[in-house]
C-alpha cells in the first residue's frame, strides 16, 4: 500500500471516530438547522431550512434571533405564509433586519418561492430542473437553481436584482464559495440523525462541503488545502479529498468535524484541551512544518 493510500486510510478511521463522536442531533445546539426540527411537515421543514441557511452568517446568537424572529412572522406554518404572500405579509416583513439583509429582501425572496412553489410543488423539484446525474458534482444544478431565480426576479424589475437578493442567491456562477446553500444542500440531501434529508432524488456524492470558518481551519490541518483563501476552488478542492476517503459521501463529516471548532472552541493553537482531540497528531504535524 503505497504512503499517500496509508495515510488516507488513517485519516478516514479518525474523521469515522470525530463523526461517532459528534453527529448526534442532541449536539445541534444554536446550529441554524435546529430549526426545521421545530416543524414536522416537509413543506414547512424545505422552506424553513432554505430561509434558515440563507441568513447563517455573522454570529450564531444573532442568526438565531433573527431566524425566531422570520418564524414568529410566518407562525404556525413558513409554508402556508409563503404560498399566500400578499401586500399585508410583505408589510408584517417591514421591520425585520439580518445584517445585510432587511425585510424587504425576505419579501422579495418570498415572492419568489410563491412563484416556485405554486409552478413546481417544492424547492427539490425546482432544483431537479437544472440537476443531471452525469454531472461531476452540484454545482452546475445549483447555478442554475440560483441564476433562475434571479432572472425571475429581474424580468418583472426592469431586468435589475438587488443587492440583497444577489447575497441571499450567492450563485457558484458568480464565483461564489456558496457556504451557505451548500450547507442547505446537505440538509436536504443527506440523511442521519443530524441531516433530515428531505429530499430523495439528488445524489449525495455530488454534494459540495460547506466550508465555514471552522471547517476552513479544520480541512486546513487535515491537509486537504493550501490555498490562502476559501474560494468555490477551495471547496472544490476540500471535498476532492474528502471523497477521496468517501466517495459515495463526500459531506459526511461536515456537521461533526465543526462541532471540533464550535464546542470545543478550537483555534488551531494546541492547548491543554487538545490531548483527547482525534486531531491532535494533525495539528502537531502542521505547527511543526511550520516552525
Amino acid at each position: 500500500m503505497s504512503s499517500r493510500k496509508t495515510a488516507m486510510t488513517k485519516t478516514g478511521k479518525v474523521l469515522e471516530a470525530v463523526y461517532k463522536k459528534y453527529n448526534h442531533r442532541d449536539l445541534i445546539g444554536d446550529d441554524p438547522l435546529r430549526f426545521i426540527y421545530q416543524y414536522s411537515d416537509p413543506a414547512d421543514m424545505e422552506i424553513v431550512g432554505f430561509l434558515s441557511s440563507a441568513l447563517a452568517y455573522g454570529r450564531v446568537q444573532q442568526i438565531g434571533k433573527s431566524l425566531t424572529k422570520l418564524y414568529d412572522i410566518m407562525s404556525p406554518s413558513p409554508a402556508d405564509f409563503i404560498a399566500g404572500f400578499n401586500k399585508s405579509r410583505r408589510k408584517s416583513l417591514a421591520g425585520f433586519k439580518h445584517r445585510f439583509n432587511t425585510g424587504e429582501d425576505i419579501a422579495d425572496l418570498c415572492e419568489l418561492l410563491k412563484k416556485v412553489l405554486r409552478k413546481h410543488q417544492s424547492l427539490e423539484k425546482f432544483f431537479l430542473l437544472g440537476y443531471n446525474e452525469s454531472d461531476k458534482n452540484i454545482i452546475p444544478a445549483l447555478s442554475m437553481f440560483c441564476d433562475q431565480l434571479c432572472d425571475m426576479y429581474a424580468r418583472s424589475h426592469d431586468g435589475k436584482v438587488s443587492r440583497g437578493l444577489m447575497y441571499l442567491l450567492a450563485s457558484p456562477s458568480r464565483k461564489s464559495a456558496c457556504k451557505r446553500l451548500n450547507l442547505f444542500l446537505r440538509w436536504m440531501v443527506r440523511s442521519d440523525d443530524v441531516d433530515p434529508g428531505l429530499w430523495k432524488s439528488v445524489d449525495q456524492s455530488k454534494l459540495i462541503v460547506p466550508v465555514d470558518v471552522h471547517m476552513a481551519r479544520l480541512c486546513k490541518i487535515l491537509g486537504f488545502y493550501c490555498r490562502k483563501t476559501v474560494s468555490l476552488a477551495t471547496a472544490v478542492e476540500i471535498t476532492e479529498n474528502f471523497a477521496k476517503i468517501l466517495p459515495a459521501d463526500p459531506v459526511k463529516y461536515d456537521f461533526a468535524l465543526s462541532r471540533i471548532g464550535i464546542i470545543e472552541s478550537c483555534s488551531g493553537k494546541i492547548n491543554d484541551r487538545c490531548q483527547l482531540c482525534q486531531l491532535l497528531d494533525y495539528c502537531m504535524k502542521l505547527q511543526q512544518e511550520k516552525q
